[in-house]
């Protein structure tokens, strides 16, 4: 869990992890290494040297030599040297030394077999080592950096480290640009499933993401020539059934047994009914342009229709929620639950509220329901609870079938659950 926490989500951090994790786990290896050999056998090369100078000038000193031991010490071996008399000079280097440099120069200097201190505390200033070459006497020497430390090291180390984000930076340049192809085909997707009108995908990039693109494209045609084929069916199928229903209705009128001409009339009039729901549906199919879209004022204006002198309606707005889409599907989607409410109720409560993922807008009325087991079936085109009720009253079965492909081509959805006034509760969720 902590592992999966610390990993970006994006598909560009994660690809910028694979590429750097590897250089970063390299430049930590190679400093390592180098530390520990080539450091340390420039130091040890270093330290030698020094302490064979500084072997020199203790010899030249044993021999009464000081001034040509300063003179040489200043111009040839950039030291600078001085003999001082004191009892105990230990107080002044108590610190305890440490570091590669530290143990190279402790190992030369125990060679010279001479007491020894030495101070690498300040080392841009010089390495201070004290010799006690007589009882009473010390050799104070002041060492230039340049003569123990080699700066050439670090440089490398600064230049693994800088080429290092700098690969970082290509790698964050070229990995969006191979991205970008997947951001766009993610956007137009959610456009497509929100059944808007989104355009075709371009094929940039790699050729897998090529090859994804063009399968997008393909689809999407797919879809949108089955949609166009299945409303143009459903449209002419209504259009053709339309003529012979008319000529029915002429003979009908010529028709003398008064009950066989009821019993005719209103099967006529149900297959009417059936047509209308079926041209309703495909003028729902039809393009209609996107615009921004007041919830709370289209549910307003559809309360408005409602005679409230036989029906009691109750609307809470926790949230004044505002959205884009099509406005008439979208009406119309929320007029058949609230009619489907009406029809078998004569309370209902509407409230409306913002969410994190968008907004939820509630129905419930307290109607006598519908069973649990048939929450999705009457969402199936067709689908009636009571045939022989639904078609006295000129329903056809494609309402809630047509609401719940609006309000789901919209991005959202729409779930039925019980009310807690004992009818039927739904539920729609919409993106803002």
């Amino acid at each position: 869990m902590i592992f999966k926490k610390i990993i970006p989500q994006t598909l560009l951090g994660r690809s910028i992890i694979i590429i750097f994790v590897p250089i970063i786990v390299l430049v930590i290896i190679t400093s390592i290494i180098f530390y520990q050999t080539s450091w340390n056998i420039i130091s040890k090369r270093l330290t030698q040297s020094v302490v064979a100078d500084i072997n020199v000038l203790v010899k030249l000193i044993d021999k009464d030599l000081e001034f040509e031991a300063i003179q040489i010490a200043s111009e040839d071996f950039k030291m600078k040297i001085k003999i001082k008399e004191s009892a105990n000079m230990r107080n002044n280097f108590e610190k305890k030394q440490r570091g590669i440099l530290s143990n190279r120069l402790k190992q030369a200097l125990i060679e010279l077999d001479i007491p020894f201190f030495y101070d690498l505390s300040n080392i841009d200033e010089g390495v201070e080592i004290i010799l006690q070459i007589q009882e009473n006497k010390h050799l104070v020497i002041n060492v230039d950096k340049d003569r123990l430390y080699s700066e050439t090291a670090f440089v490398f180390l600064l230049w693994m480290l800088f080429a290092s984000i700098l690969l970082l930076l290509f790698s964050y340049f070229f990995m969006n640009k191979q991205i970008r192809p997947l951001k766009r085909l993610s956007i137009i997707a959610e456009t497509f499933g929100r059944g808007l009108d989104a355009p075709e995908l371009k094929s940039t990039g790699a050729s897998e993401i090529k090859q994804t693109a063009n399968a997008f494209n393909q689809m999407r045609t797919r879809i949108k020539r089955f949609l166009k084929q299945r409303t143009d069916m459903l449209a002419g199928v209504s259009h053709d059934l339309r003529t012979p229903l008319t000529r029915m209705k002429l003979q009908l009128s010529l028709l003398k047994n008064e009950k066989a001409k009821n019993e005719l009339e209103l099967d006529i009039n149900e297959m009417t009914a059936m047509l209308d729901s079926y041209v309703s549906f495909v003028r729902s199919e039809a393009p209609e342009p996107i615009e921004n879209i007041n919830i709370n004022k289209l549910l307003k204006d559809i309360i408005k229709n409602i005679d409230l002198n036989n029906y009691k309606i109750g609307f809470l707005e926790k949230n004044i929620i505002k959205t884009s889409g099509r406005p008439i599907q979208l009406k119309r989607a929320i007029q058949n639950i609230i009619d489907n409410s009406l029809r078998y109720s004569n309370e209902l409560n509407i409230e409306i509220l913002a969410s994190d993922d968008g907004c939820i807008l509630t129905i419930e009325d307290n109607g006598p329901g519908i069973p649990d087991k048939n929450y999705e079936d009457v969402f199936k085109p067709f689908f009636t609870l009571d045939p022989s009720r639904n078609k006295l009253r000129g329903e056809s079965g494609l309402g809630l079938s047509i609401t719940r492909d609006i309000i789901r081509s919209h991005g959202g959805d729409i779930k039925l659950s019980r009310s807690i006034y004992g009818g039927l509760k739904s539920q729609i969720e919409l993106p803002i």
